[in-house]
């Protein structure tokens, strides 16, 4: 294995530490305290353990945590009703709705309610216009911690050619959309993309979020780059009855003896997005304050 294998967990950690010293600071200086709001509708275990984990790690850095939970049948008034008073709410700087929601509410009308200035996953298409066109907002967490991950790894991206594979609304387009704010040569490949595996091969930077494991080979890898692998699939594991593996869509081990730096799954891009999460409650409760934002924590 020759690539740099990128430690997506020390990386997310590092940031969460450079947020907690900003929320310290925020307390210490304005009596201000930066709060995270995360709606929970029904009880779907997975959304369940997602809940926890962003509520433990939003305690961890000194964050206020709202955690407000609904049951399942709850109306969309209802549901508007509670989001109305968060986006109301000046201790609540950042609101997220976990999804999946029950079939009777449309997630693009929940996502539409919530202020786009506390829109801290980044979903709104307000949020979405304003990185088109160039301007801050906030930035969906797994393409900005995605970002940060090619910061660090590849450093100055200008003129770099980069491959995003998928055009997902909730990946795809806004991680074309921050490459090019790095000045790269972005194409966003699809199901329709002709010769697949002859664009990857052109990219410095690859970005794989199709959701088909292992679908990236190693001959789609041009020598020496940096591929980001967000997809994640889970499957039966083959040595441990009753278990799961998690595959990327990255052929991770043949793909590694041909790339640069590769991140793995997991352990790769999944812990930043948490992270991420934080970094966008901060810069929204800076923003609404009026504070210099975060240096380094922003697209």
């Amino acid at each position: 294995m020759s690539a740099t294998i990128i430690d997506g967990k020390a990386f997310a950690a590092r940031i969460r530490g450079e947020v907690a010293q900003h929320v310290t600071r925020l307390k210490d200086e304005h009596s201000i305290t930066p709060g995270l709001a995360v709606v929970l509708v029904g009880e779907d275990p997975a959304s369940e353990v997602y809940v926890a984990a962003k509520h433990k790690q939003t305690v961890e850095v000194g964050m206020a945590s709202f955690e407000r939970r609904l049951p399942a049948d709850v109306s969309e008034e209802a549901l508007f009703a509670l989001i109305d008073e968060l986006n109301a709410d000046p201790n609540v700087h950042g609101i997220l709705c976990q999804f999946p929601v029950p079939d009777q509410l449309d997630e693009r009308r929940v996502v539409a309610r919530i202020d786009p200035a506390k829109d801290v996953d980044g979903l709104s298409v307000v949020n979405a216009g304003l990185l088109a066109s160039g301007e801050k907002g906030l930035v969906s967490c797994t393409p900005l911690g995605c970002l940060m991950l090619l910061r660090d790894q590849v450093g100055n991206m200008s003129g770099k050619e980069a491959v995003v594979i998928g055009r997902s609304n909730l990946f795809g387009k806004p991680m074309g959309q921050l490459l090019l704010q790095e000045n790269c040569t972005v194409t966003i490949a699809h199901s329709r993309t002709q010769d697949l595996a002859a664009v990857c091969r052109r990219a410095d930077i690859l970005v794989a979020a199709v959701g088909r494991a292992e679908m990236v080979k190693s001959d789609w890898v041009k020598p020496g780059a940096t591929v980001i692998d967000v997809g994640i699939t889970r499957i039966p594991h083959p040595e441990k009855p009753g278990k799961s593996k998690l595959l990327g869509d990255v052929d991770f081990a043949s793909a590694a003896e041909v790339a640069g730096a590769i991140t793995p799954v997991p352990g790769g891009v999944g812990p930043m997005t948490i992270a991420c999460l934080l970094a966008n409650t901060l810069t929204a409760c800076c923003r609404a304050n009026g504070f210099d934002e975060p240096e380094g924590l922003t697209a």
